[in-house]
């Protein structure tokens, strides 16, 4: 009898136990859970957050600052010499020429000094002495008289000239200016002949009182 009383004793108390834990509260749902946790911000997501905004400040940056300037090439060829003007060695002869007196009386002659490079300009050179005279008493004949042009070739001396009004002389002073220019080239034996151009012809007279020869030799100036 107290057997059966002890186990229905057990069998009731086994019951309260299974019907207490059937009471309790079932558990939240997950979402629930999560919802009322504190949101925790990962590493990550923060990084980002500050990323955007050093982004944002490193291309305000950028904008703000100057772009240094791009240095202009230097230049490394060297400057080109200027070719200098050749300097011609020049021999220089002592020379006669011919001058009239004061009175065109008669010829004066006269020494003279010329420096040359080449056959041209040393009858240039020459043709030059007629037309000055550093003396009073040595009057040129050929003072005004322009030369045009003077070649020199196989012996002979082509010139032209021009004769303004002011260069006209007598009848006197015409021979002599012939004589004059006759004897200043024929001094140089490599002369043979001299044809003389007024203003690229040939004329009969040079001032119209002596004819003129074409071309001028030692023979026919009685040289």
């Amino acid at each position: 009898m107290n057997k059966k009383l002890t186990y229905a004793g057990v069998a009731a108390l086994l019951l309260l136990v299974i019907s207490g834990c059937g009471d309790k509260p079932a558990a939240a749902p997950a979402d629930e859970a999560g919802q009322n946790s504190p949101a925790v911000v990962s590493g990550a997501e923060g990084n980002n957050g500050n990323g955007d905004s050093n982004s944002n400040s490193n291309n305000s940056n950028a904008g703000g600052l100057n772009t240094p300037a791009t240095a202009e090439p230097v230049s490394t060829d060297a400057p080109v010499a200027t070719d200098k003007p050749v300097e011609v060695d020049k021999q220089s002869q002592s020379i006669s020429t011919y001058y009239t007196d004061s009175q065109q009386m008669e010829l004066v002659k006269a020494a003279a000094k010329i420096s040359f490079a080449n056959d041209t300009e040393k009858y240039t050179e020459a043709f030059k002495t007629l037309q000055n005279s550093d003396k009073a008493d040595m009057i040129p004949l050929w003072s005004g008289i322009e030369l045009k042009s003077l070649k020199f070739t196989a012996g002979q001396i082509v010139m032209d000239i021009h004769k303004p009004a002011e260069a006209q002389l007598g009848a006197g002073g015409e021979s002599m200016a012939i004589s004059a220019l006759a004897q200043l080239f024929f001094q140089f034996e490599e002369v043979k002949s001299v044809e003389l151009l007024v203003d690229g012809e040939q004329v009969e007279s040079l001032m119209g009182h002596v004819d003129l020869e074409h071309p001028i030799t030692r023979e026919n100036s009685a040289l």
